[in-house]
């Protein structure tokens, strides 16, 4: 029989089952040998009699088995320095894997050749040039370009500039607004991963954010083709959001890398077309836009790797963002044509209040992270005192 032995004289059985005998093996060795020949023995007789044994033997075999395995491996092998040590190595590592930093390898912007920049009194003769503005419109934008700290050396695209340098009509096509595209993008993403010494195949996430221009193919496939970056690459084309696109694709960038288990690198673009969105019309509201765009970018290197914090310019410590849902806050800045049918993006009155709100409680939200205690007590204080007021 399989699990009854023959007997010895004082009558009682030498072995009951197959697992008594497993367990009942010598164990006595000591503490410096090696126990992988009684662990061998064990497995074999494990397996010879895996089919002849009834489920419960199996499954209480098993159970003795793994446990007596583990109480060999706490013997020979760990010591309690050693298994101190182990700990403290993987709370360390918890510790670190909680941080997940993100660093800025490098940024790089945009420097318009000289073929492209023009005075005040150059952009005023270019309006003047397109033969659709009153005289009260150039005036406006002359104004306005006063207050808007819009240089005597400023950026415009070569569609536009054309008309002044050599007396050809203004080119807002699809063409040249991609040629102006690419001019920008491809200038500040070469230089970008230049400064950070990163190859274009190393890129695992890439951001890039236009407002008002949003081609097919789109700018993320125009620069992956360019620069040959891998098939696997997360590209996201962000349109439509406005100034605040920058921060968004930089956060954007955040959680993706935060979301890589062995960490990555992310590249981010932020740019502005004006080649297709000069306004021909002579609503005020709409020719702020022709005064306050110009031809810009700039592109930034992001890693969350522990091994480039060393070299990293800059650690993002912190990402805080701030939606208004007020009908004011959505109309203040609203692409739409005017009433002569003429495409612009109008600005409205309120941009300035609806902004200045927002700028508010971007403040609440970042201050408890950045001011130390006393003057957050002093700013709690206040909001009291100010509530109190209000109420009397």
């Amino acid at each position: 029989s399989i699990c009854s032995l023959s007997e010895p004289t004082d009558g009682r059985p030498l072995v009951t089952s197959i697992s008594d005998f497993v367990v009942d093996f010598p164990r006595e060795r000591p503490s410096n040998t090696w126990f992988a020949p009684f662990l061998s023995f064990e497995v074999v007789l494990l397996l010879l009699f895996l089919d002849l044994l009834p489920f419960n033997e199996i499954r209480d075999l098993f159970v003795r088995v793994i446990g007596h395995i583990a109480n060999l491996c706490k013997e020979a092998l760990f010591s309690p320095a050693v298994e101190t040590t182990a700990v403290m190595l993987i709370f360390l590592a918890w510790v670190l894997r909680m941080d997940n930093p993100i660093y800025l390898l490098s940024f790089a912007t945009f420097k318009a050749p000289d073929s492209w920049k023009v005075s005040q009194a150059e952009f005023v003769e270019m309006m003047r040039r397109q033969g659709c503005f009153t005289e009260d419109s150039v005036n406006f934008m002359k104004r306005v370009l006063e207050r808007s700290g819009f240089g005597q050396s400023t950026a415009c695209p070569p569609g536009i500039v054309q008309s002044l340098r050599d007396g050809k009509k203004t080119d807002l096509s699809t063409e040249a607004s991609r040629r102006e595209a690419e001019t920008v993008i491809f200038d500040i993403v070469e230089n970008a991963l230049r400064k950070a010494d990163v190859k274009p195949k190393e890129i695992d996430v890439l951001v890039i954010n236009c407002s008002l221009f949003s081609p097919t193919p789109s700018l993320c496939a125009m620069v992956i083709s360019k620069f040959g970056l891998r098939g696997d690459v997360l590209s996201f084309n962000l349109s439509g959001m406005g100034c605040g696109a920058s921060l968004i694709s930089v956060g954007l960038a955040k959680g993706l890398l935060q979301c890589r288990s062995f960490g990555g690198k992310a590249l981010v673009v932020s740019t502005e077309v004006v080649t297709p969105n000069l306004y021909y019309g002579n609503e005020r509201g709409f020719l702020m836009t022709n005064t306050l765009f110009r031809c810009g970018g700039a592109a930034i290197v992001l890693s969350n790797k522990w091994g480039d914090g060393r070299r990293a310019w800059y650690k993002l410590l912190r990402t805080v963002r701030v939606q208004s849902t007020t009908e004011e806050a959505y109309n203040c800045i609203y692409e739409t044509e005017d009433g002569e049918g003429q495409k612009g993006v109008r600005l409205s009155k309120e941009i300035v209040k609806v902004a200045g709100k927002c700028m508010e409680k971007n403040m609440a939200m970042l201050g408890p992270y950045v001011l130390p205690l006393s003057e957050q007590f002093k700013v709690v204080v206040s909001l009291i005192a100010r509530f109190f007021t209000k109420t009397l």
